[in-house]
């Protein structure tokens, strides 16, 4: 289908474009959704720089979506590049630096026109820590009674049954969908996105941060959506890791790799991923039967 858009604030996409664009797959009594369309465009860019009260990164897909949703309950969790952005840093609590982050975050502040006041310092990296966008359902009171407490201990959690997500079922719906997008002023790179595939019994979704800042430190957070079909239960997972550059790149040497394979190894969050130590660990449970 061909676009044609003239002004950068043209309405686009339009609400039945969106609709045209969003995949639905229901399997027992979930519907798992998705939706891939271009680059924003810089009205709704500045417009959300204006709402976040900080610069976005280079590459933002604002109309992208991830969600999962049980119309029974009405519970849902839905994955969106707004909702990702907010849960960065707006201060420089945390800030990382390196030779001319200054520089770097002034080009950002002045390409973001959409905002009239000078932005406060703020997390330049994008580690956000999103782990979703959580609507309960109707009964939400039965459900929290439900739901496990954050740190409870190990005889009460119930771990996402990897074992079952081994098995060569076929997949029946599957998509990758990224939310945003920086390099970093050609620092690194902060990738936000989202793949989910659909068993006939399960379901397994992996929203993951991959940032990582030449020279100064690598950040994998992953959060997990586990959906067993049939039994109604939801199991949430959010790992945080984090080390060193150098000592990942030691590591990827250790295994053997030369020079050139390191470099294309780093721009490889699932092999980065391996060599980093948990810094944070929570799991939720919820039986939406």
């Amino acid at each position: 289908m061909a676009l044609h858009v003239t002004s950068p604030r043209e309405p686009f996409p339009t609400p039945s474009l969106l609709d045209q664009a969003t995949k639905v797959h229901r399997q027992g009594s979930f519907e798992v959704s998705s939706r891939k369309l271009p680059i924003s465009k810089s009205g709704p860019i500045d417009d959300m720089s204006a709402r976040l009260g900080i610069p976005v990164p280079e590459m933002i897909f604002g109309d992208n979506l991830v969600s999962v949703r049980h119309p029974q309950s009405g519970w849902c969790i839905a994955f969106t590049a707004e909702a990702a952005l907010d849960r960065v840093e707006k201060t420089d609590r945390g800030m990382l630096r390196v030779a001319y982050a200054g520089e770097w975050s002034s080009s950002r502040e002045r390409a973001s026109a959409g905002i009239q006041e000078v932005v406060k310092p703020f997390d330049w990296s994008y580690s956000s820590d999103y782990r979703g966008t959580e609507t309960p359902g109707r009964g939400d009171q039965q459900q929290q009674e439900k739901r496990l407490a954050h740190g409870s201990g190990p005889e009460t959690q119930k771990p996402i049954p990897l074992e079952l997500l081994k098995r060569r079922d076929p997949i029946l719906f599957f998509d990758e969908v990224v939310l945003y997008e920086s390099e970093l002023d050609d620092n690194g790179i902060s990738l936000y996105s989202v793949k989910v595939r659909v068993m006939e019994q399960r379901m397994l979704l992996l929203a993951r941060l991959y940032m990582r800042l030449d020279n100064v430190v690598v950040r994998v957070r992953d959060t997990r959506l586990y959906v067993d079909f049939g039994s109604g239960d939801v199991i949430r997972e959010y790992t945080a890791k984090e080390d060193k550059f150098e000592n990942v790149k030691r590591g990827l040497m250790m295994k053997g790799l030369l020079p050139d394979a390191i470099t294309t190894a780093l721009r490889d969050s699932n092999q980065v991923a391996e060599l980093l130590p948990v810094v944070e660990h929570d799991l939720e449970n919820i039986n939406l039967a």
